[in-house]
């Protein structure tokens, strides 16, 4: 048995139907008795959305403290 990490975004995680996939290879890769830890992190696009709401808000077009969290 090995701790598998799977990392997962962007277009991968865009739409309901590729989520499912995600989820499909995180069981699968769980039933073949590993032990998994899955990452998701933002959908296509969502990223470079929040990254303008905030320079929208701050006046920042990018800065440390945008990625500061």
């Amino acid at each position: 048995m090995a701790l598998i990490v799977q990392k997962f975004g962007g277009t991968s995680v865009g739409s309901i139907d590729r989520i499912k996939n995600v989820a499909a290879r995180a069981l699968a890769t769980q039933a073949a008795g590993n032990d998994v830890v899955v990452i998701v992190s933002a959908m296509s696009g969502e990223t470079n959305r929040l990254l303008k709401l905030a320079a929208d808000l701050t006046g920042m077009a990018d800065g440390r403290e945008l990625h500061a969290g």
